[in-house]
């Protein structure tokens, strides 16, 4: 069985780097394999490659934004189901209605909480629930 995989998309390599050392433990604990891409349009392609279950995509980005890969990403019918969570420093209540008519999961504002990102990332991937929090 291939690995279970989240991509994080961000062009800012400080907000990669924070998100990886967020979710560092799926790798350790769960053998999650955690993949990044700094633009849009490198992630569009490594979905349709790598089949990640959770991404988290960052909204304003370089060649092509986060909402244009979530909208393209769930109009897709082998990829609708792969989770996305929106992480932007846009945190308006129009920003978020917006990401979630894109197709968003779920929509997180930055800062954010390392902890919270991966509380997220184990309930998203079933490997803990709600309750246990």
């Amino acid at each position: 069985m291939d690995a279970t995989k989240v991509l994080i998309v961000d062009d800012e390599p400080n907000i990669l780097i924070l998100m990886e050392q967020a979710l560092e433990s799926l790798e350790d604990d769960y053998g999650i394999e955690l993949l990044t891409a700094d633009n849009g349009e490198e992630a569009l392609e490594q979905i349709r490659r790598e089949r990640p279950c959770l991404v988290f995509l960052d909204v304003m980005m370089p060649i092509m934004s986060g909402l244009d890969v979530c909208q393209q990403l769930k109009a897709d019918p082998d990829l609708k189901d792969t989770y996305v969570v929106m992480l932007t420093a846009k945190g308006q209540e129009l920003d978020r209605q917006h990401g979630l008519e894109m197709g968003a999961d779920l929509y997180m504002t930055k800062p954010f909480r390392p902890r919270e990102v991966l509380e997220t990332s184990l309930e998203v991937l079933n490997l803990i629930t709600s309750a246990a929090i």
